[in-house]
């Protein structure tokens, strides 16, 4: 009779402890969906204005086509992203772009003097201070993850029970990482 006592505290200690990581492991994978949202919402917010300030932009700069093209190019491209791993390297191209929409407006005094522009300018500049908390958010979020799953015993329940590793959000291209330079 202890003998079965035995095996069924050893039991229930073991489910206990199944249940545990197990649920441990689910919360973490929330965090990561979370954080991963918290910058979707961000990119969408940009996505929104570049439109707008575009629109703006039009008037004064008809003949700087190319620039105003790769925009919506890029626009287009970033959108259409799935995940991180397709997400980076497509919003380093858009945010390029833009740098290229703004590097060129200094050409334009009253452009640069248009309350819309520098309202949509200042939005966008607040957009990329979001999106650059949530990347990090996000980054954290996955690394504490990745952490989890691949370290013994969480490793023992995460392979079988279909827990995966997470991309990063990163930046690959060294070009991509430089600081960009606007001036107004």
């Amino acid at each position: 009779m202890s003998a079965l006592l035995i095996v069924l505290g050893i039991a229930l200690v073991l489910v206990l402890w199944f249940v545990s990581v197990y649920n441990g492991l689910v919360r973490l994978r929330n965090q990561v969906d979370n954080a991963w949202a918290q910058i979707d919402v961000q990119l969408k917010r940009r996505h929104d204005l570049i439109p707008n300030l575009l629109n703006t932009v039009k008037g004064y700069m008809a003949h700087e086509r190319e620039t105003l093209e790769a925009i919506v190019k890029a626009r287009t491209a970033a959108m259409a992203a799935k995940g991180p791993a397709e997400a980076g390297p497509a919003e380093a191209q858009l945010a390029g772009a833009l740098r290229g929409l703004m590097v060129n407006v200094e050409r334009y005094p009253d452009l640069k003097a248009s309350a819309n522009f520098l309202a949509l300018q200042e939005e966008l500049a607040s957009t990329e201070n979001k999106i650059s908390f949530a990347r990090q958010a996000y980054n954290d979020s996955v690394t504490v993850y990745n952490t989890r799953i691949q370290t013994i015993p969480a490793n023992i329940i995460a392979g079988p029970a279909g827990f995966r590793p997470r991309d990063l959000f990163e930046v690959k291209d060294e070009a991509e990482r430089a600081v960009p330079e606007v001036k107004f």
